[in-house]
């Protein structure tokens, strides 16, 4: 195939994108500019227009700005390396911009100049246009790539702190939340709660109904006790069907309301299933860290264990509290 055939086709591709993809054009020449600002728009990419670099930085600094860019070297205000320096100069937590140095310099010395400033590629004036069309698809090709990269961390980093069922944080990292609260009270004071959650004759469901429905069980609650709490609490699937919610600043009863909201959220309507809906109850144990001897999170944790068995015990769909001492025992909240 001819080398034209093939960047047509590179154009049609491009063209044929569901959104096209910003590229800013950084040229302080009106002719050049119209030029760039034509091809760019013929070859399906969206231009993003500047006359000198500090137009340049302030569209690179937009949240939405573009991706690709074709920075002329010599411009009013910034020029291009300055450019280039600038914006290699932020954080990397920032997405990543391809920066082409459009220049007139030949020198080795100064291409490389160009490239230790941070440009990815150069072209030289006057250019010629297939060839710009073959290097911005070449940057094209390294986003894209980049893009597939932090996608494929990012759910690595995903996986490693969540169920892979419920999506929810996983046994190890509701546990450390737990810690991290822990050492914020020993810092600040306050209190906090615990709330330990396990559903009723979930073994039941999985023995009637099979695994499948088992899980959309398992899923549907995470998703209900996601929707119930407030934005900094945190649920985690402790094993099985026992699910562990961590809420910050919250005394004893603050801590069951939050435990009935999720109780009665879970038992309003029945869950949706392959084998039909499901009706699920769950019962809670409610801790709190002003009314412990000690904050140390094993001893939460078998305050609240010991209040979830006693919310079993009693009838299940309910929340127990904690008991405050061996003597005494807080009301608890009766199931509807």
């Amino acid at each position: 195939m001819r080398p034209d055939s093939q960047l047509a086709l590179v154009a049609e591709r491009i063209r044929g994108a569901e959104h096209p993809l910003k590229v800013l054009a950084a040229e302080d020449n009106p002719v050049v500019q119209s030029m760039l600002s034509s091809m760019l728009s013929h070859w399906g990419y969206q231009p993003v227009m500047a006359c000198d670099g500090n137009e340049a930085w302030r569209a690179l600094q937009d949240p939405n700005g573009p991706r690709l860019a074709i920075l002329d070297w010599m411009m009013p205000g910034l020029d291009g390396i300055s450019v280039c320096r600038k914006l290699r100069e932020q954080s990397e937590d920032k997405p990543y911009v391809y920066i082409l140095l459009l220049t007139a310099r030949t020198e080795k010395a100064d291409v490389l100049r160009g490239l230790d400033s941070g440009a990815d590629d150069y072209i030289t004036k006057p250019f010629d246009p297939p060839e710009l069309l073959a290097r911005l698809s070449v940057g094209r090709r390294i986003l894209d790539l980049q893009d597939k990269l932090i996608a494929a961390r990012d759910e690595l980093h995903f996986r490693a702190a969540h169920d892979t069922l419920t999506g929810v944080s996983n046994r190890a990292v509701i546990l450390e939340t737990l810690r991290r609260e822990q050492f914020r009270q020993e810092r600040e004071g306050g209190s906090f709660g615990i709330i330990m959650v396990d559903l009723d004759h979930f073994k039941s469901v999985n023995d009637t109904y099979g695994h499948l429905c088992g899980d959309a069980v398992l899923q549907e609650t995470a998703k209900i006790m996601q929707a119930s709490l407030r934005p900094y609490d945190v649920v985690g699937r402790y094993g099985g069907e026992e699910f562990l919610i961590v809420v910050p600043r919250s005394d004893a009863p603050s801590a069951q309301r939050v435990a009935e909201r999720i109780r009665k959220a879970i038992a309003a309507k029945p869950i949706i299933t392959p084998a039909g809906e499901i009706r699920v109850t769950a019962s809670f144990g409610v801790a709190a860290s002003s009314d412990a001897s000690g904050t140390e999170s094993q001893h939460l944790l078998q305050r609240a264990d010991d209040a979830l068995y006693r919310a079993k015990q009693n009838g299940r769909n309910r929340s127990e509290l904690a008991l405050a001492s061996p003597l005494s025992e807080a009301a608890p909240l009766a199931s509807n």
